[in-house]
């Protein structure tokens, strides 16, 4: 079952990453969906209702955070609503792990995406998809534990 739920969570981050890239938004349903999923994810790991409060705890102090970054123009809404509801997955360190990984490829992102605006000439600010590189520093850090079991 938990395994289920993984591969469910990992095709909504896909489908997240593809359209934010195509269109620079994430659906309200899928980061929904991500956070309503997170408690069956409990459950499944064992968490307690102290675990469970911690875990949710958490997620608003992140997601509180990263409002903090959309009020001042720098990440979209869908985004910071993807990384609150994905800090309800991960546990403290993993969550930490997911953020620096994040950062490190919106940051190559955002070089990319300022580079091709340079070269195309274009006008006006650069709209980095930053949600591709949440959904891909999510799945790093998805998989990070079961890579750790062949090492």
């Amino acid at each position: 079952m938990s395994y289920a739920l993984v591969a469910a969570l990992v095709l909504i981050l896909l489908s997240a990453g593809i359209e934010d890239a195509r269109r620079r938004e994430i659906a309200n349903w899928k980061n929904t969906a991500i956070a309503v999923m997170a408690p069956a994810w409990w459950y499944l790991q064992g968490y307690g209702l102290a675990d469970a409060g911690i875990q949710l705890g958490i997620a608003l102090v992140v997601f509180a955070l990263f409002v903090g970054a959309f009020h001042f123009g720098w990440m979209g809404g869908g985004d910071v609503k993807m990384i609150g509801a994905l800090a309800l997955w991960l546990p403290m360190q993993a969550l930490f792990f997911m953020l620096m990984v994040m950062s490190v490829i919106g940051g190559v992102l955002t070089l990319i995406m300022m580079l091709d605006h340079w070269r195309r000439k274009v006008p006006g600010a650069v709209e980095t998809p930053y949600g591709v590189a949440i959904a891909m520093a999510a799945m790093v850090a998805l998989s990070e534990p079961i890579f750790n079991q062949f090492a």
